[in-house]
């Protein structure tokens, strides 16, 4: 059998100089966009799921705002909304079981989710 690369986007080159990964267009065809879990009362049209390493960097940074956080059904989880430029935001989920997961999202959808947030009986603001 002959060996056929596949079609990428996308070559990373990593800091050893010569590691390279491809990434395979045809694994993601139906647009590979980050959901937040069901659980959450709203939805963005612009989500990223972020690395836990670099979502905590960005809430801990010094010019990172909180904008707030709530609590799902006596604490089982809870969601937390940063402002980190005046472009982006970012999403923190904790689960149930204490994981805690970050998205990114564009600061102008926030003030709808937030709306949404507010307005459902099964959240309630923390802080």
């Amino acid at each position: 059998p002959q060996f056929r690369a596949p079609e990428v986007d996308t070559f990373l080159l990593t800091n050893c100089g010569f590691c390279i990964m491809a990434v395979d267009n045809n694994r993601c065809e139906s647009g590979c966009a980050a959901t937040l879990p069901d659980v959450v009362p709203f939805s963005l049209s612009h989500v990223t799921r972020q690395s836990w390493e670099l979502g905590t960097r960005s809430v801990q940074d010094e010019q990172t705002t909180a904008l707030g956080k709530w609590s799902y059904q006596a604490g089982q989880w809870s969601l937390s909304l940063f402002a980190v430029t005046s472009e982006t935001a970012i999403i923190r989920i904790q689960t149930p079981v204490g994981r805690k997961r970050y998205y990114g999202a564009i600061q102008s959808e926030l003030h709808t989710a937030m709306q949404e947030l507010e307005a459902s009986a099964a959240w309630q603001k923390v802080m």
